[in-house]
């Protein structure tokens, strides 16, 4: 069913035209993410405002003023914001109904708009996991000196409802992609910039807002599988496309300016796809199976007997038989047992007991995974 219904998909291809409509094209449930990076209404008047701003050298700051940044007929403020909660409430409910319901989705945006895409977000019924700072590295300055520079942009990543218990997180190959340290919601990462930034033939940006590759690679390699189908409802020049491909995720690009979508095309063919080795990240405990104590007593990889200690040998247990530990007055698991050596509430046994070899201690756990790389499910 699941092979069935991927078939239906347009994979790896730019869909132009609205992307509700669009949207609408595509089966309930059918897509694994949604990367969205919707406009900002940051409703900047062409002839004026945005043309008022100036660097030092008296250069024209390009501001994002293209009519696909503009809501409502101009009259009103207040009539820019309803339009632009109608539009974001109709794209979002599209991107609920075609997410799975193991999927989720991740939104950017600035101050202008990220506050009421967060709004549309929750009274649709999604589910907000994080919010994620993107801290650039090198901002563009405040010229005018009225206002703090802007350095960030924010992104929310959000599940499909209340009630998933289910979703993509990789949590171990994001520390891993971070010098074994925890992944933090703050992500320090420069601007899109150098031979990155897509220009046209008169030297112009080819898009006012294209985001780092960086920014998507860590989105993608965190939270889906290669595999997986990953939507862009506002294409652009294509970053999510390429960094799918170069990641073996699939994508769909739905955008409704062709000219950035044939930007997009010639970007993503030329990005070679990796082979499918380099592309496995590491995988968290979790999603390992379960190897009980039981089976490396069994093995005979740790004798009936055997004395377990902690790392710095103030506790001590016998192993028996039936893989369960005896210390002073009391006997269970190997994860009872060390949370009671220790007068906690709980204990993760394998990284807490540890055998001699050699005068050395050596975590229980080398056993676990040992016996997890016999059954070919090791990383």
């Amino acid at each position: 069913m699941a092979q069935d219904r991927i078939q239906e998909l347009p994979l790896d291809q730019i869909l132009v035209g609205d992307c509700i409509e669009l949207m609408r094209s595509l089966p309930d449930k059918s897509v694994d993410l949604v990367f969205a990076d919707p406009p900002y209404n940051l409703m900047l008047d062409k002839g004026t405002r945005a043309g008022q701003l100036r660097r030092p050298d008296q250069s024209v700051v390009d501001g994002v003023d293209d009519e696909w940044d503009r809501f409502g007929s101009g009259i009103s403020t207040a009539e820019s914001f309803a339009d632009y909660d109608r539009f974001t409430r109709a794209w979002l409910a599209e991107a609920r109904r075609i997410l799975k319901d193991t999927g989720a989705i991740w939104v950017i945006g600035s101050y202008h708009n990220i506050f009421r895409v967060g709004t549309a977000l929750q009274d649709l019924g999604f589910w907000m996991l994080n919010d994620v700072i993107w801290r650039k590295a090198n901002p563009m300055p405040n010229f005018r000196g009225r206002r703090f520079t802007n350095a960030h942009e924010t992104l929310i990543w959000a599940a499909r409802n209340e009630a998933q218990k289910t979703y993509t997180f990789n949590y171990d190959a994001l520390k891993s992609l971070n010098d074994d340290l925890q992944m933090r919601s703050d992500w320090h990462l420069p601007i899109c910039g150098g031979g990155e930034r897509l220009k046209g033939d008169d030297g112009a940006k080819a898009h006012p807002t294209q985001k780092p590759e960086a920014l998507l690679y860590r989105v993608l390699v965190g939270c889906s599988h290669p595999g997986d189908v990953v939507v862009d409802p506002f294409f652009g020049t294509g970053t999510t496309g390429a960094v799918a491909k170069r990641l073996g995720r699939h994508f769909i690009g739905l955008e409704r300016d062709e000219t950035y979508a044939a930007v997009a095309r010639a970007r993503i063919a030329a990005v070679a796809c990796m082979e499918e080795a380099p592309l496995s990240v590491t995988k968290s405990k979790r999603e390992e199976p379960r190897i009980p104590f039981g089976q490396v007593v069994e093995r005979g990889l740790i004798s009936p007997g055997t004395k377990l200690y902690d790392q710095r040998r103030r506790f001590v247990a016998r192993v028996r038989a039936d893989g369960s530990l005896v210390a002073n007055d009391a006997t269970g698991s190997i994860h009872r047992i060390g949370a009671h050596v220790q007068g906690a509430p709980a204990c993760n046994g394998w990284t807490f007991w540890h055998f001699e070899d050699k005068g050395m201690l050596v975590p229980i756990d080398f056993y676990r995974s040992r016996l997890r790389a016999e059954l070919g499910t090791s990383h």
